[in-house]
């Protein structure tokens, strides 16, 4: 059985008869069993015997002519902070380890009814603080390129099953990057929408403001896919935007870009960037006027100020978002005799770990009387300047691009004990968020057996322009199959 195969090569094969959703849903099962030990992309796996029965239900029913949705049996795999009803959501954290989820978010409800099968649920950062996945409670994901590195984050156990063909598709969410980063860092395409453009009703809360659930795929044909079933106007989620856009993989072929003014963002390849990293976003730019693009280098200055701002706003509503977590109304087992309320909550949230300390923390302390004006105020109106930076810069063009993270992916522990080093990896990322544009991580290179991406952002609602951008760029791309372990 041949798992590497696109989302929407699975789709024809199995509504040709070419394969049956059991048989492929069978190997994908021997496949977590034989190499998920090594790389831990999953923190559980859906029960075999139920999944089968779904997966035969499908062959069942396009045999016999009755309706399947679009996924067709499709195994996918759901990042661990996103809720499927009666499977854990322990956003790899101690503090859930025994939460349970009582409903299906949006996006998962959506893709159920489309014949999406779950196959588990995936490792990531500590309720998405983190982008090495390192910091998850129950230990880190391996990349598939080199089990010595990182595979990013924080969904990275979602990119590395979706790598390792543990599954076809994963959903992660990105709230500075955590779609986008581990995608670049393990060779798939990673897709951030448009702020409002998917529900997150369901989604575990980390920063509401600019957070997004965003599928993880091998092409960007197959996010467009992923796309057209999760994104909608949601009455659970009034953020979401009421449009009519639909057909995102309908103009996908669409990849005429000649006239298209792309910029490439200066801050974002500065001398804080690998060589390797910034040479290949060179070559990047070459293939993208090759294609009658015009590309011109850019400034938006707000983007050196990015990071700082996006770790302060993302703590201080953090720290509001996790105050529900005092071990009484979500928590795990641990007896309340002898101890006062305040030392109970206080005990109790020793099972955070050190990087979500760390920004409860700095949430608590950023947006204080006496800080507030100095820290937070501070942070809001840098968000408000770069978003006028870069609308002004989409009068001007209609993408842009730089490299998706500015180095190469680093070893495990390389960088757990500096999370400043850790914080400025968000660079390229945040800015995305903080907007609210759409953005998209789509493989590049692989340099020395570590793989390179490049992000293409563009304006609010252009989401079918950028993933026909992103389309082409891939079209001009050669890479080599990720090591079969």
């Amino acid at each position: 059985m041949d798992l590497k195969i696109s989302a929407l090569e699975y789709v024809r094969r199995v509504q040709n008869g070419d394969i049956s959703a059991e048989d492929f849903v069978l190997a994908t099962f021997d496949r977590i069993s034989s190499i998920d030990d090594t790389l831990h992309a999953y923190i559980s796996i859906s029960n075999k015997d139920d999944i089968v029965k779904q997966a035969r239900d499908v062959d069942d029913r396009i045999s016999s002519g009755k309706r399947v949705g679009m996924c067709c049996g499709m195994p996918i795999s759901i990042k661990d902070n996103i809720c499927v009803y009666n499977s854990k959501t322990t956003c790899a954290s101690k503090m859930l380890k025994e939460f349970v989820a009582p409903y299906d978010a949006t996006v998962v409800a959506r893709l159920r009814a489309e014949d999406a099968i779950f196959i588990g649920k995936t490792n990531m950062d500590e309720f998405a603080m983190g982008i090495t996945t390192e910091f998850s409670a129950f230990g880190p994901s391996k990349n598939p390129w080199n089990t010595d590195f990182v595979p990013g984050g924080s969904s990275g156990g979602s990119a590395v099953s979706v790598s390792a063909f543990e599954c076809i598709a994963s959903l992660g969410s990105d709230t500075g990057g955590s779609v986008r980063n581990p995608a670049s860092f393990c060779s798939l395409v990673g897709y951030k929408p448009t702020y409002g453009l998917v529900s997150r009703f369901g989604l575990v809360s980390y920063a509401n403001s600019i957070e997004q659930i965003g599928p993880l795929t091998r092409t960007v044909s197959d996010a467009a896919f992923m796309l057209d079933i999760i994104s909608g106007h949601d009455v659970n989620d009034d953020t979401t935007i009421n449009n009519n856009e639909t057909g995102y993989l309908k103009d996908i072929d669409n990849t005429d870009i000649k006239g298209k003014k792309i910029g490439v963002i200066s801050e974002m390849i500065s001398k804080d960037a690998d060589t390797t990293v910034v040479d290949a976003t060179w070559r990047a730019v070459d293939k993208l006027e090759s294609l009658g693009a015009i590309c011109e280098q850019i400034s938006l200055d707000m983007v050196k100020y990015s990071v700082a701002a996006y770790y302060t706003i993302t703590s201080a509503e953090a720290g509001s978002n996790l105050a529900r977590y005092d071990n009484l109304r979500y928590g795990y087992k641990f007896p309340i005799d002898g101890y006062e309320f305040n030392a109970y909550i206080s005990q109790a949230r020793r099972q955070f770990g050190p990087e979500v300390t760390r920004r409860m923390i700095l949430g608590g302390f950023v947006p204080s009387a006496g800080h507030a004006g100095r820290y937070f105020l501070k942070a809001l109106k840098v968000k408000s300047r770069l978003i006028r930076e870069i609308n002004d810069a989409f009068q001007k063009y209609d993408f842009l691009i730089a490299p998706t993270v500015p180095i190469l992916p680093f070893k495990l522990g390389e960088k757990i004990n500096d999370p400043i080093s850790l914080f400025l990896t968000d660079l390229n990322t945040v800015t995305a968020n903080l907007t609210g544009k759409p953005a998209i991580s789509v493989p590049f290179e692989v340099s020395d057996g570590l793989p390179i991406g490049m992000q293409i952002m563009a304006d609010t609602m252009q989401d079918r322009q950028l993933l026909q951008a992103a389309h082409a760029l891939e079209k001009t791309v050669k890479l080599p199959e990720v090591p079969i372990l």
